[in-house]
């Protein structure tokens, strides 16, 4: 079995996307995606750092966005049937709510995205990758307006405080300490 996270990268990235959705247009909608699959990617190889860990998810499974979904109201697929609609939601097995719940903390927090980039850098995943997670810890002004409400932290709360300890605890910081990029 690949030791791959893409599928649990997308899905929840789609997730966050669509529990907090990009208000302008088709550019703006992008540019939240690719916002979201930033911190999503980041929180996912911090949550499992080894191809060992990415096996046992992907065999295991990341456990689905039913709880999400009840934290923030967004349609769920828990009162279908087996018809057409559990295919169309299928996808929502593979959200994993404690990657969800850290990608909202970077999402949220510029300086512990910047920590949590500059951990994943100290790994094995980025070795050879040219990624620079530039829209996630250097938003720019249109960046930010098109992911307004994927970045605010009111409305992220309720997901980013399910796991921000866990985050913080795996980033080697206590609760209060104080973030610095």
């Amino acid at each position: 079995m690949p030791a791959d996270l893409s599928p649990l990268i997308a899905a929840t990235a789609q997730w966050l996307t669509r529990a907090y959705p990009a208000g302008g247009g088709a550019l703006d909608s992008a540019l939240a995606e690719v916002q979201a699959r930033q911190a999503v990617t980041v929180a996912a190889w911090l949550r499992y750092p080894t191809s060992m860990d990415a096996a046992l998810v992907g065999m295991a499974g990341p456990g689905g966005s039913e709880r999400l979904d009840w934290i923030t109201g967004a349609d769920s697929a828990t009162d279908t049937t087996w018809t057409e609609d559990v295919a169309r939601y299928a996808w929502r097995t593979w959200v994993d709510e404690v990657v969800a719940s850290w990608a909202a903390c970077l999402l949220t927090e510029p300086a512990l995205a910047a920590m949590a980039v500059t951990a994943v850098a100290a790994g094995d995943r980025m070795t050879g990758l040219p990624i620079d997670f530039r829209r996630l810890v250097s938003p720019d002004e249109r960046d930010l307006r098109a992911a307004a409400l994927l970045r605010h932290p009111d409305l992220l709360a309720p997901v980013a405080d399910l796991h921000r300890t866990a985050l913080l605890a795996h980033l080697h910081l206590g609760p209060g300490q104080a973030l610095t990029a």
